[in-house]
């Protein structure tokens, strides 16, 4: 098993910035992929990003793309999503999830572990 702690939400202007942090532990973390979903209020959930195993692979939501990067640091068991020049319709609940692979390859749907969420709210 592997436990997640998302940090890093607040409330930022449009066209700012906030980097998201995703700290595991238990069980080896390089062996997990990992993805970033958001929840804004009466919507369903999204995926925002997603990265593999060793990092040298990721994939985006077509809304964030050129705008958020995901990164991870196996070293340091954690996944780092940097939102850049966000907007209004970035506002949600963020959350961090993770699935265990015995293949180094990206995962976007179905994980099996995730965290409790860190707000992040946009006011234009």
């Amino acid at each position: 098993q592997v436990q997640l702690v998302e940090s890093g939400g607040g409330l930022v202007q449009a066209g700012g910035s906030l980097r998201l942090s995703c700290a595991a532990s238990g069980r080896r973390f390089s062996n997990y992929a990992v993805g970033w979903f958001r929840q804004a209020p009466g919507k369903e959930r999204e995926l925002v990003a997603a990265i593999n195993r060793s990092g040298g692979t990721s994939s985006y939501g077509d809304s964030v793309k050129g705008r958020f990067t995901i990164s991870r640091d196996n070293a340091k068991n954690t996944v780092a999503l940097q939102m850049n020049n966000l907007e209004s319709e970035d506002t949600g609940v963020y959350y961090c999830a993770a699935e265990e692979l015995g293949l180094d390859a990206l995962v976007t749907a179905n994980f099996d572990y995730w965290g409790q969420g860190t707000q992040v709210t946009v006011i234009s």
